[in-house]
């Protein structure tokens, strides 16, 4: 996302300006970041809005860093959505508004918001558990999908039940799969237009494998078990945060998991950081630099701002974003982002 550029004609790291190992939640980061040469991440144009429409959701992922579930009740109001309508308005650059959650398609204001990006011509992202589409009340949100030419991002985090159900509970396989289905039938994943993407995740402490060598092991396991066609495989890595950073912890591996992430980071990555082209929103309005940042309360590039403090996205072009160790997810191997694999 954004404009590429050399990760090496970022700022360099001064040396009259050491950060402290003790007292930066980025230190991990941040020495990474300086063994190739960089100190600071500079936004691009931000050319994608990500909608976090709250946490409420029919599933409890194990793997969730929004700690979302059927408990959960916070919810973006009204009075934040009509607000992100007027800074899409007043921010020319951004082509693609990507609405995710918890569960969004349970919000009251989803379908508004859907149809009131797509009035505007921008493409939407629906990011997707799959067996909401099954949920009383929903049985139509596919075909609301297809009209609007949402392109759908769906959680399926393994072809094979025994591995997605650890993360996502018993019977969520069979659901997911009668889902895609259903999307298919409505051309997803078949015709042009209906763009239907999957997104795996490790299941434990893992780097994801090898993106394009994984999707065709989908596409063969999908097609001949189940008759499912999709687009494209997104591999996503577990963040140390929220959810799964406390079941690392409980197990002890947490640290573990840090060291390996910083053994395996990637240079490569840093020009094609979803944070660099990407403003997150969360239910409250608060402004961030990404949908993890978001979980961990860190704010856009560092300084607490509200949809209301802002007028438009445009002048954040060029400013940092925020740093934290937990970014070290990002940059290892392939790297990550919601767009899948970087490098």
């Amino acid at each position: 996302m954004g404009s590429p550029s050399s990760a090496r004609s970022l700022p360099v790291v001064s040396a009259d300006a050491p950060r402290s190992p003790s007292t930066s939640p980025a230190a991990r980061f941040e020495s990474a970041l300086a063994a190739a040469g960089v100190t600071e991440l500079p936004r691009h144009a931000t050319t994608t809005l990500q909608v976090n429409l709250g946490k409420h959701c029919n599933m409890a992922c194990l793997h969730c860093h929004v700690d979302a579930g059927p408990n959960r009740t916070e919810r973006m109001s009204t009075e934040v959505l009509d607000r992100v309508l007027t800074l899409l308005d007043a921010s020319p650059s951004v082509r693609t508004v990507d609405i995710t959650g918890g569960a969004p398609e349970l919000h009251p204001g989803f379908r508004a918001l859907v149809m009131a990006a797509h009035a505007r011509g921008l493409e939407i992202i629906d990011r997707c558990n799959l067996t909401v589409l099954l949920e009383p009340g929903q049985e139509d949100t596919a075909g609301f999908l297809a009209a609007h030419g949402v392109r759908v991002v769906a959680s399926l985090p393994c072809y094979g039940p025994e591995n997605l159900e650890k993360q996502r509970g018993r019977g969520a396989f069979d659901k997911s799969i009668e889902a895609l289905r259903r999307l298919n039938a409505l051309g997803y994943g078949v015709r042009p237009g209906l763009t239907l993407e999957l997104v795996y995740n490790p299941v434990g402490p893992s780097l994801p494998p090898a993106q394009a060598a994984l999707e065709a092991r989908y596409r063969d396991e999908l097609a001949r078990g189940f008759g499912v066609q999709f687009d494209r495989l997104l591999t996503l890595t577990n963040l140390p945060i929220a959810r799964f950073a406390h079941a690392l912890e409980r197990d002890g591996q947490l640290e573990g998991y840090l060291a390996k992430l910083e053994g395996a980071f990637n240079p490569a990555t840093l020009p094609h950081l979803m944070c660099r082209a990407l403003v997150s929103v969360a239910y409250d309005g608060a402004l961030h630099d990404c949908d993890f940042h978001q979980m961990t309360a860190l704010p856009l590039g560092g300084h607490a701002r509200t949809v209301f403090d802002v007028d438009s996205l445009e002048p954040l072009t060029g400013q940092p974003v925020a740093l934290a160790d937990h970014c070290l997810g990002c940059t290892a191997g392939a790297g990550s982002s919601c767009g899948g694999a970087l490098a």
